[in-house]
C-alpha cells in the first residue's frame, strides 16, 4: 500500500469515526431533551402533590382540633 493509498484509507476511517460521533451526538441530545422534558413533567407533578399533601394535612388538624374541642366540652 502506498503513502497516498494509506493516507486515503486514514481519512476514510477518520470521516467514519466523524460520522459516527454526529450520530451518537444527535441521539444524545435527543435523549437530553427527553429527560428535561421528564424532569420538568415531575418537577410539575411534585409541587402539585405537594400541595395535595398540605391540604389533607390542614383537613386532619382541622378533625384533631375538632375533636379536642368536642372532647372538651363532654
Amino acid at each position: 500500500m502506498t503513502q497516498i493509498e494509506s493516507a486515503k484509507a486514514n481519512i476514510q476511517q477518520l470521516e467514519q469515526q466523524i460520522s459516527r460521533l454526529l450520530d451518537m451526538k444527535h441521539k444524545l441530545e435527543q435523549e437530553n431533551a427527553s429527560l428535561l422534558a421528564r424532569q420538568e413533567s415531575l418537577v410539575v407533578e411534585r409541587a402539585n402533590l405537594l400541595g395535595k399533601n398540605e391540604q389533607a394535612r390542614h383537613r386532619v388538624e382541622g378533625v384533631l382540633n375538632r375533636l379536642k374541642a368536642m372532647e372538651k366540652a363532654c
